[in-house]
């Protein structure tokens, strides 16, 4: 594949596209240009699922699938299109058929969980005090800060919403595990992309924000994806 496929990136919770900006921003000083970054509601993932239908259908040639976070059930869950060609998952959920963000946060619960708080309208917000500590504690203060004013919080139902049929069964797949990540359980990440028969695995000494503190090594994993495709 030419630098000319395009690349989708999915979101995850409490956060919007714009966290995937210094990957957006290496891709294109690497030559990049068919780069896209899904607005998810965040309602349910059925709904997300569709919204990245409808980004991956309106491209004309091959796709890569980049998600991180909760994007990863998102991938699974939408990610057997015709014109996907790959999925990238970056501290990622993968569920199996059956498997919900929520039933395997329960496995093996992240040390940042009691930093989570829901309100009286059903979302779940990471307490805006303990982002820095819970989300991203490997970026500066004042990154910190704007993600936590400015965190997309999904409706709490979410989290239990299970994948019917995983692309990752289908699909050529590529993992990166964070290995200080206080939001996805490492052990729960390095048994998800264990069952995958992934192509390639790294590990990154990172938070779950390894996409804004590492959007280098990143965007290396992806560009093999791309050139392995």
């Amino acid at each position: 594949m030419s630098k000319s496929t395009a690349i989708v990136l999915v979101h995850g919770f409490w956060g919007g596209a714009a966290h995937w900006a210094k990957v957006i921003t290496e891709l294109s000083r690497r030559g990049y240009t068919s780069l896209h970054a899904v607005e998810m509601p965040l309602t349910s993932l059925a709904d997300d699922a569709e919204r990245v239908r409808k980004m991956v259908r309106q491209q004309e040639g091959p796709v890569i699938l980049v998600g991180h976070s909760y994007g990863g059930a998102v991938l699974s869950e939408a990610g057997d299109l015709p014109n996907v060609a790959g999925l990238v998952y970056v501290a990622a959920f993968a569920p199996d058929a059956g498997e919900s963000p929520g039933g395997i946060t329960q496995q093996d619960p992240p040390s940042a969980a009691p930093n989570l708080a829901p309100d009286s309208d059903g979302y779940l917000w990471v307490k805006p005090d303990k982002f820095h500590e819970s989300f991203c504690q490997d970026l500066t203060a004042d990154e910190a800060l704007v993600m936590a004013v400015t965190q997309k919080a999904p409706l709490a139902t979410t989290f239990g919403d299970a994948v019917t049929d995983p692309a990752w069964r289908k699909k050529p797949v590529w993992y990166q595990v964070s290995s200080q990540d206080h939001m996805i359980a490492p052990t729960n990440q390095q048994r998800m992309s264990a069952r995958m028969n992934a192509r390639k695995i790294i590990t990154l000494d990172a938070s779950h924000a390894s996409l804004a503190s590492h959007p280098v090594e990143i965007s290396d994993l992806i560009e093999e994806a791309v050139a392995a495709i």
